[in-house]
């Protein structure tokens, strides 16, 4: 299958070539361009005329298309296409000189890992010698290549080519002292970016710890013969809170020695993942980590928690859920099948990664067996009333401030991982599988909330109040939960219920039909698609359609060609998944009253579901019997 890549990375140099490497031209005006020659000739490469119309594409001319190949010992390290020049609208000299800079754009094609961040260092514009019309390419390239670097090479091989590139020993014999400041400049900034945008999914990384370490040192020793890198040293220093004991003038050579075994302090105590970020009491409300409570086989409490609660505090909480006394409750884990843990008042649910210890269960102590969880209980039809009493604005705020607390924690580099390395078992998605984990609970919720409802009148005002909130979500510009509502509504075991719908007033029905034809998927979800696009960050997108996205540009594209990773396929998926960077700009404030806020909170921190389908089309049918 042939994808037309549409986008593209733009470069304003030529490739970086190694001494004896081969590079093939297309043009008479390229080999005429003195800069060019003489730094190549002087590295040793040689040059071969291509009369051949190189790569055919469809999408635009053909002399747009030429490539510029990088061989090495006979094969290709690394594809460059020139991009296409668009003529100036005026004739003064500026003009002319925009268009050739236009001229000397590249993007990357195809290469091997080491040549692609040859090349991306080589292109590198540092900040006194950005060029305006060219410093956006190199930012892109540069962003490309951080987000999707783990595709094609581990964490452990890119600190190693860094280090490499720092040091760079075969250049230290040609290059003057500039040079070499330059390339050492070059490399502190890439890290220095690389931390800004990966930091949190990196803090745990051995590999990065020690990289960063050596790094430390190699640029502290370099401090004497190159004062210019001490902005780059502070910057890393605050990256990745790194303490300096020692001022520039100690490192002097007759001082290096004696002072390596104190160059470099880490802060471990502040390295810490995102996982266990927020565990205070004032945070945890918000952000904390998920448990299902099991009432019955087939239902649960969602509850929230923090990573270090006991026994105790989570039975206490579901016991005032269900209304009900404490003492009369027990905890159980079910470890694997036919295998029950009871849990005793003090013990811990949650291992240091943050795993429960089994499927968790709460049952009767005066039961014959303990572990026959409970079938019936007249106190969780309140919740009906309970709900009906909620305002529905209040409850759209607090779904919406619940999603975005999560949202907001989700990093872009997420969905690559959860795309390419979905059987690993790393902890580098963990924000957007809870996320997603989330909409299935509502979207079941929503179902659980209605077939439960056993009177008629009750079951119609709790679609209604679903409706205006699922509109609520859609204003606060929360479309996840606002599809998770509006696809529960439009489950079969809902929307067969005829009775029900037949009983809701015109305007919600048009209401609900509006929102409805947003989650349309024809024409590839267009109605979604628009509707976004006119939203103002911050909002939260529909996160299963944006990881279809990515899977369709992943299945319709090869990531190697010719052994050679396929960079424009990457291209593709960074520009994709910068959307997550795009909606997360600002802050998504939705306020209520403190006392509105509270008592909100307690019902949405505790929501009852039934999980298993089958049970569900069982209540709808007991509802409404087929005729």
């Amino acid at each position: 299958m042939s994808w037309d890549c549409g986008l593209r990375h733009m470069f304003s140099a030529p490739p970086s070539l190694q001494p004896g490497s081969m590079c093939i031209v297309h043009d008479k005006e390229e080999v005429s361009r003195l800069e060019m020659v003489q730094r190549l000739a002087k590295d040793g490469c040689r040059f071969l005329q291509n009369h051949s119309k190189g790569l055919q594409r469809t999408s635009e001319p053909v002399q747009s298309d030429e490539a510029v190949r990088v061989q090495e010992r006979g094969r290709s390290v690394l594809v460059l296409r020139r991009m296409a020049s668009q003529p100036a609208r005026g004739g003064g000299k500026r003009e002319e000189e925009e268009e050739a800079v236009r001229n000397r754009r590249f993007t990357v094609v195809s290469g091997t890992p080491e040549k692609i961040l040859d090349h991306l260092l080589n292109d590198l514009k540092l900040e006194e010698d950005q060029v305006a019309t060219e410093g956006k390419d190199t930012d892109t390239l540069l962003d490309d290549f951080l987000l999707t670097y783990p595709v094609f090479m581990s964490t452990s091989d890119l600190c190693q080519a860094l280090l490499g590139h720092y040091c760079c020993k075969r250049c230290r014999e040609k290059e003057d002292a500039k040079e070499a400041l330059e390339r050492k400049q070059k490399v502190a900034y890439l890290v220095s970016q690389w931390m800004l945008l990966c930091k949190d999914l990196l803090r745990e990384d051995e590999h990065v710890k020690v990289f960063m370490k050596t790094l430390y040192h190699y640029m502290l020793d370099d401090l004497y013969e190159h004062p210019a890198l001490q902005r780059d040293l502070k910057e890393l220093q605050k990256l990745y809170q790194l303490h300096r004991r020692h001022t520039v003038e100690e490192y002097s050579p007759q001082r290096k020695s004696k002072a390596l075994s104190h160059q470099l302090s880490l802060k471990e105590n502040g390295v810490l993942s995102r996982a266990t970020h927020r565990q205070t009491k004032e945070e945890y409300s918000v952000f904390a980590v998920p448990c299902h409570v099991y009432i019955t086989m087939d239902s649960y409490l969602s509850m929230r928690t923090h990573p270090g609660a006991v026994a105790q505090d989570l039975l206490q909480a579901v016991a005032e859920r269900m209304g009900v006394s404490q003492c009369e409750l027990v905890l159980v884990a079910v470890t694997y099948p036919g295998g029950r843990l009871l849990l005793q008042p003090h013990d811990t649910l949650f291992s240091p990664s943050l795993q429960p210890v089994g499927r968790l269960h709460v049952c009767r102590k005066d039961l014959g067996e303990v572990l026959n969880p409970f079938t019936e209980n007249s106190k969780l039809q309140q919740r009906t009333a309970h709900m009906l009493s909620l305002n529905t604005w209040n409850v759209a705020v607090a779904f919406s401030n619940i999603d975005w607390s999560i949202f907001d924690s989700i990093h872009e580099q997420e969905l690559i991982y959860f795309t390419f390395r979905r059987h690993s078992n790393g902890n580098q998605t963990v924000a957007l599988e809870l996320l997603l984990q989330r909409f299935n609970e509502i979207q079941l919720w929503v179902m659980t909330e209605v077939l439960v409802c056993t009177a008629l009148c009750q079951r119609v005002q709790l679609i209604k109040k679903f409706i205006k909130i699922a509109s609520h979500c859609k204003a606060q510009r929360n479309l996840h939960c606002f599809f998770a509502i509006v696809m529960g509504l439009n489950t079969a075991a809902v929307s067969r219920l005829s009775q029900t719908w037949e009983k809701i007033p015109g305007k919600f029905k048009r209401l609900f039909s509006e929102l409805e034809s947003i989650t349309d998927p024809s024409l590839n979800h267009k109605a979604y698609r628009d509707t976004f696009k006119k939203m103002k960050a911050p909002k939260i997108p529909f996160l299963p359609l944006l990881l279809k996205d990515i899977t369709f540009i992943h299945e319709g594209n090869r990531t190697f060609h010719d052994n050679l990773v396929n960079f424009e396929k990457l291209h593709m998926i960074a520009d994709t998944v910068r959307l997550i960077r795009q909606c997360q700009k600002d802050h998504l404030a939705n306020d209520m009253s403190p006392k509105t806020s509270a008592d909100v909170r307690a019902y949405m921190d505790n929501l009852h579901i039934i999980d298993n389908q089958q049970t569900l089309f069982e209540l709808s049918h007991r509802l409404e019997p087929r005729t």
